[in-house]
């Protein structure tokens, strides 16, 4: 008898390593893991490739729309907001369709973003010289001002991606009886989108933009399989009738 392999009512059952059943059990999960890990070489390449001439991106309402530090906190949590989400639908939603509809929907707004940042390459003149205040909070502002520079901010990545992953999350039908989880998921997403502009990371028109991508995402990816879900009960009812 062959390693890995015992018998079984008289048949030799071979059982795969666990690494390679894992794997192949979550082999979509690679889809995003890779173009992250491009998204990111590119990004980085945007952000260190030499530009003199930028776009202004201003508004008026970004004049009326006053600092405030303490949005530093939902604005940091984008990134584990984003990443648990996205793993969860990889390693815990039985329907793997709401998995690939998330992860062309990022797909989708991510290339969109770079695409525009390549071709028009956009800065703001927003963040304030000093701080109103002296706090732990502004300390963190300091820190994100000094690693992520006032360029390419068009449409907002931050804004983009949240409104992807709670439609995702408000969608989802194995959520669908966790209420907490829903709500809990959308107003950290609104959190998250105010906070891009009270931290002066963005502009009110990337916000608008961010939000208009994922208009057109979830029209792409989640509006007909809602109306399908919806029309569901209407049909069987007609066939009972």
């Amino acid at each position: 008898m062959k390693p890995n392999e015992t018998i079984t009512q008289g048949r030799a059952v071979c059982h795969r390593p666990s690494i390679i059943q894992f794997l192949q059990d979550y082999r979509h999960a690679f889809i995003m893991i890779f173009y992250a890990m491009v998204y990111i070489a590119l990004f980085i390449l945007l952000e260190k490739r030499s530009v003199t001439d930028f776009h202004i991106i201003h508004t008026r309402l970004d004049d009326h729309i006053p600092f405030v530090e303490y949005f530093i906190i939902p604005y940091l949590l984008w990134f584990p907001y984003c990443l648990f989400s996205v793993a969860y639908f990889a390693f815990f939603v039985r329907d793997k369709g709401e998995y690939y509809r998330l992860s062309l929907n990022l797909i989708m707004g991510m290339s969109l973003f770079l695409t525009v940042s390549w071709l028009y390459p956009n800065a703001h003149q927003l963040r304030p010289a000093v701080f109103p205040r002296d706090n732990i909070f502004t300390d963190m502002v300091r820190i994100l001002y000094a690693k992520d520079t006032p360029t390419n901010i068009l449409p907002s990545i931050h804004v983009f991606n949240s409104l992807a992953i709670h439609t995702a999350i408000g969608t989802c039908s194995q959520l669908k009886a966790h209420k907490a989880i829903r709500a809990f998921s959308g107003l950290l997403c609104l959190l998250i989108i105010l906070s891009t502009m009270f931290l002066k990371q963005h502009s009110a028109l990337d916000v608008t933009l961010g939000t208009l991508i994922a208009l057109i995402g979830y029209r792409l990816f989640y509006a007909e399989t809602a109306y399908d879900r919806d029309r569901v009960p209407l049909r069987r009812a007609t066939a009972r009738h």
